[in-house]
């Protein structure tokens, strides 16, 4: 899961005790090299859709890490791209390592809560995405992240992502992700400051009701670039949220 690059054991170990933001500038110089970077298929997919649904004016990256989502949708826009993130640490490395090809529209980076987005005035953005954040942010934080989203967005403008099908309890890595925030529970139940991330706390029936309650019209077809599972249900779907 890990590549030579990546952190070694005591180093997740420090990161994982530390809070959620201090962990993710600790992990920053080599987060490209684990597991927990969006893998290039998927950004390549949500890109694809977005292709074909732009071009869009303005962009937002709501959580963009090293910034793989926000050099996806600088090839969707035409005007101006922005990646916000928490971490200091990840934002230096988006600015070291995102391609700065000649004539490319510019990107800013932010350092921002993804709860209490800065941006002003509101409706400044015409497409906002978030790729692989979610578990970072609580049940009840949803419906407040998404309405800071949809202050950012432009009437009409969209909010996209991915969500994964739901595990079969018959697999291996169900019960790994469910051990995985079930010692996180207990972590942060032990220790300060907590580190917020877990794996089963972002079901796409509550996350739909949560944009319609904020405002948005919600679909979520089919991101058939990852195929489906054996029942014939897709592997991934992107909900694409559109400002009312």
């Amino acid at each position: 899961m890990f590549s030579p690059e990546g952190p070694t054991l005591r180093e997740l170990a420090v990161q994982a005790l530390s809070s959620t933001e201090r962990g993710y500038d600790l992990l920053a110089p080599k987060f490209d090299h684990t597991p927990f970077r969006t893998p290039d298929r998927v950004v390549d997919a949500v890109g694809d859709v977005l292709w074909r649904l732009g071009p869009f004016g303005t962009g937002l990256d709501v959580c963009c890490g090293t910034g793989a989502g926000t050099t996806m949708l600088r090839g969707v826009c035409r005007e101006r791209v922005v990646g916000v993130d928490f971490s200091a640490g990840m934002l230096d490395v988006a600015r070291e390592i995102v391609p700065k090809p000649p004539g490319a529209i510019p990107i800013d980076w932010v350092r921002a809560d993804a709860r209490r987005l800065p941006f002003t005035p509101k409706g400044a953005f015409d497409i906002a995405i978030s790729l692989g954040a979610f578990g970072h942010f609580l049940p009840a934080e949803r419906p407040g992240l998404f309405a800071g989203v949809r202050d950012a967005l432009r009437p009409g403008g969209r909010f996209a992502f991915p969500v994964a099908a739901p595990l079969p309890p018959s697999s291996r890595e169900f019960w790994l992700l469910r051990g995985f925030d079930a010692a996180m529970r207990v972590r942060n139940a032990l220790w300060r400051p907590p580190f917020v991330m877990y794996y089963g706390t972002f079901r796409l029936t509550e996350v739909l009701a949560d944009l319609r309650r904020v405002g948005f019209d919600v679909e979520a077809p089919a991101l058939d670039a990852l195929g489906h599972r054996p029942d014939g249900s897709p592997r991934c779907r992107l909900v694409l949220a559109t400002r009312r």
